[in-house]
């Protein structure tokens, strides 16, 4: 896919939480392009004299009648303190849409079910509305620590059936998104994304039950183009590959898990 920079005005900046944000990016030019559920942009930080490099923020949806570009930004550095902490009206530059995506199925009568944990729920809200555009019903189970680190659920809720589980048992199931009681149900595929514990122990669920499954790894990503080799995972089929351009979007039969 064609890859483009651009600068962005951001419309809408909204703290969901001490450590999240959400922002909504407007073109300065034009409109925006295709872009794939599970892709990601890499944004620059501005007016920063330690941070050089951009910083790699999953696509959380894409609204193409408002011409907006949602980004769920977790707060882990000055790069993405300052992007939570930007003023609605400043401009920023943004390289994408980087990677691949997560697979549509073509047999609209799959069983699908989005697993999310932390800010890894981010990518799986426009997944969720383009699998929905696609006439596949949509199932989300979304993990946190409590209730009160559960993201945009309501946005969730407008695009499928939502599951919850926390780890201290505030809202949903006790635990985590392994033990909930949703996987005793038969499954055709799981998309994933999360923190590496998480998406490892739905992977081994997932070979253990013969579920197709997909996981978007977050490795630390610097360029953005496979040049850094930051971001390396091996695979069974081609060894070592940068995540940032094989991926984000891996199926675990590839992976060396």
């Amino acid at each position: 896919m064609k890859k483009y920079i651009s600068d962005f005005v951001i419309e809408s900046s909204e703290k969901l939480h001490a450590n999240y944000g959400l922002l909504k990016l407007k073109p300065v030019e034009g409109v925006l392009p295709d872009i794939l559920p599970g892709q990601f942009c890499q944004v620059e930080i501005k007016n920063s004299k330690t941070t050089f490099l951009r910083r790699p923020i999953s696509v959380n949806y894409v609204d193409y009648d408002a011409n907006l570009l949602w980004l769920l930004v977790r707060r882990a550095g000055e790069g993405t303190n300052a992007l939570v902490d930007a003023p609605e009206g400043e401009i920023v530059n943004v390289v994408y849409p980087m990677g691949n995506g997560f697979t549509v199925p073509t047999d609209k009568q799959k069983k699908l079910l989005l697993i999310g944990g932390g800010v890894g729920v981010a990518p799986l809200l426009y997944f969720g509305e383009v699998l929905k555009r696609e006439g596949v019903e949509v199932n989300f189970l979304l993990g946190a620590r409590s209730e009160n680190d559960l993201l945009e659920l309501d946005e969730f809720k407008k695009r499928g059936n939502v599951y919850l589980s926390t780890e201290d048992g505030s809202e949903g199931e006790k635990g985590f998104v392994t033990t909930h009681s949703v996987l005793t149900q038969k499954w055709d595929m799981i998309s994933c994304c999360g923190p590496m514990p998480m998406m490892k122990a739905v992977a081994k669920y997932a070979v253990e039950n013969g579920v197709d499954c997909e996981v978007s790894l977050e490795n630390v990503m610097a360029c953005g183009v496979g040049a850094c080799l930051c971001c390396v995972e091996d695979t069974h089929d081609h060894g070592n590959v940068c995540v940032c351009k094989e991926g984000p979007v891996f199926n675990i039969k590839r992976l060396k898990w």
